[in-house]
Formats: C-alpha cells, structure tokens, sequence
C-alpha cells in the first residue's frame, strides 16, 4: 500500500496477483486497442469482428462500446465539451482496469478530442494502447447515416454532434489507420486482428 498524494486520504492497496501473473495465466498480453473515428465510420462494426476472431482463437476479451456505456458507467452525463471529456476519462480508467486484468480490450469510441485520447495514453504501460484510426471520411459516414443521427444534425435537431457541429480532432500518429470506405469490413478487421496477433507473439496460447 503506497500514498501517491500526502494530502488525500486515499491510499492505493496494492494486490497479491499482479498483471504480470494475470497475464501468464491467460496466455496472452494485455493490450487496449482503441477506436476512434467518426459516427458511421465503422468503428463498431469492425471492433465486433475483431473481438468474435480473437474469442475463437481462445483469448479473453471485453469490447467497450460507446453506446452501451451510457446506458450505465456514463448515464449521467451529457454531449457538452465537459461531459464528452469525462465520457472518456471514465472509459480510460475501466479500460486501464481491464488490461489490468490482463484482458484483450476493444474501445469504440469517437473520442473526438486528441488531447483526451492522450491523456488516456499515458495512463498505460508502453506497449498496452493502441490507437487505430478509423478513418472513413465524412461524406461515407454520412451517407451511411446508419441511427439516422447525421439527418437530425443537418436539420438543427442535434446539437454537438461530431462532424457536423462539433470537431473532430484525427490522431496525430495512431498505430494503425483503417479506412472502411476502401475496402469491406471484413478485410478492415482482419487487418486489426492480424496487427493484434503480431504484438501477442511469444505469449503461450499462440
């Protein structure tokens, strides 16, 4: 048990089982593979194959969906600048959690504030975050439309939407940059799994 600020009264206890551990009785490495980009990009989509390949293969995994975590973690917050920040603070610390679990974790989310994804970034171990960039452009994903979100945005009905009229700030040097508009989803997620499959190399159940 250590005291990382002498000010509060919070301590952070230490446990018996540590990563390491977790992980070599999982037979893999933990890691965080996070996806941004815009609504109707395909981050979804491509983050449910993934994790149904991954789970085939014998790997523990959990996907984090943006949707689904406002219905619970996230239910009280909103879609202001403030709230979309702590959306992703909240959505970093679980994750973080998870890969200390030694768990695989996929993050679908829009993330649309580079400094916030950042900031997630560093509460990792070097070697857990991975950045992929789902690239798709804005006139795909509009076209695509697929919760009928972009319409609303266009008629003034939906304010603070991403693309529309909130900005969306693409990674500065993601590890891996998708464009689903270039080819099927299928092949899009087989390009993360085998990226994926490539960093668990040396680990027991490969």
């Amino acid at each position: 048990m250590h005291h990382p600020d002498p000010t509060s009264p919070v301590f952070w206890q230490d446990t018996s089982v540590s990563k390491a551990q977790r992980s070599l009785r999982l037979g893999q490495k933990p890691m965080v593979l996070w996806l941004t980009g815009l609504s109707g990009a395909g981050k979804t989509s491509i983050a449910n194959a993934v994790e149904a390949h991954l789970h085939a293969l014998g790997h523990a995994t959990y996907l984090l969906d943006g949707d689904n975590v406002r219905h619970g973690l996230c239910s009280d917050l909103g879609f202001s600048p403030e709230d979309r920040a702590e959306n992703i603070r909240r959505i970093g610390e679980v994750a973080r959690i998870m890969a200390d679990a030694g768990l695989i974790v996929i993050a679908s989310f829009i993330s649309p504030s580079d400094a916030q994804r950042q900031l997630v970034r560093r509460r990792f171990d070097g070697g857990e975050f991975h950045e992929v960039y789902v690239s798709t452009p804005l006139d795909v994903c509009e076209q695509r439309d697929p919760k009928g979100l972009y319409k609303l945005a266009r008629s003034g009905k939906l304010a603070q939407f991403t693309g529309i009229s909130a900005a969306y700030e693409p990674p500065c040097a993601p590890e891996l940059t998708i464009d689903t508009s270039a080819r099927p989803l299928a092949e899009c997620a087989r390009d993360l799994v085998e990226y994926i499959m490539a960093r668990q190399t040396g680990h027991q159940n490969l």
